[in-house]
């Protein structure tokens, strides 16, 4: 009877593969895109160095992002689809790592008394804020990736992503186009908060610091609890 099993057993896996079409060789295709990638960017080179580094620097973060499915969608999603926070903390480490870097060029250029770089993007918080950050949580969760990963995953080839960075492309210019009638009625209605006004520079770095370790601690702590649950 077992001899009988493992004819049988034997006989469907080979009609299996006999079956399976053979997989396409893409290795070709992969050494044809990289020729074109650096014929690329040295046409771009040749036009300003600045360009260059500029495609040097996005198909590096291209390929980053490709290779860790580094996704901010990602980081917030699956904490409660599957109960992993790896990216969630990824995402946390980072925050802490540009927290420190940013800080150590901000005050550079504030000892010297110089112009502080970037404080044009230090906004009012208000109702608006989270209204928007809520809308576009929603937007991202739909669409299946944030910016990055949606560039990412156009490059991959999903059809779905190319229609979502289509809309992200006509969304992002109708709020340009309309950016300043809400930074008028609504943006500007709450206060400015720069951490270092508040605590000081190294106050500052060690309240964000702080703040993002307990996140961190929380996140492991979650994902402890879901893998015991299950």
């Amino acid at each position: 009877m077992s001899e009988t099993n493992t004819v049988s057993r034997a006989s469907s896996r080979a009609r299996s593969n006999t079956a399976r079409k053979p997989k396409k060789k893409q290795q070709p295709y992969g050494f044809a895109l990289l020729i074109g990638v650096i014929a690329f960017g040295i046409y771009l080179t040749s036009i300003s160095a600045q360009l260059g580094l500029y495609w040097i620097l996005g198909c590096s973060f291209g390929v980053i992002l490709q290779k860790s499915r580094f996704c901010f969608t990602a980081s917030m999603r699956d904490p409660y689809l599957t109960g992993s926070t790896s990216l969630t903390r990824a995402v946390l480490i980072a925050f802490a790592i540009t927290t420190i870097g940013f800080t150590a060029i901000k005050y550079g250029y504030f000892v010297k008394d110089l112009p502080i770089p970037g404080q044009g993007y230090v906004v009012p918080i208000s109702l608006a804020t989270a209204v928007g950050a809520f809308i576009f949580g929603i937007g991202m969760v739909i669409a299946g990736g944030c910016a990055s990963g949606t560039l990412m995953r156009v490059g991959e080839g999903f059809l779905m992503q190319i229609l979502s960075l289509f809309f992200f492309v006509v969304g992002s210019l109708w709020g340009a186009h309309d950016f300043g009638w809400w930074k008028l009625n609504f943006m500007l209605k709450g206060p400015k908060i720069f951490l270092p006004d508040i605590f000081g520079w190294f106050g500052a770095v060690a309240v964000q610091l702080l703040f993002i370790a307990v996140l961190y601690i929380l996140a492991d702590k979650w994902e402890n609890r879901k893998q015991q649950e299950h």
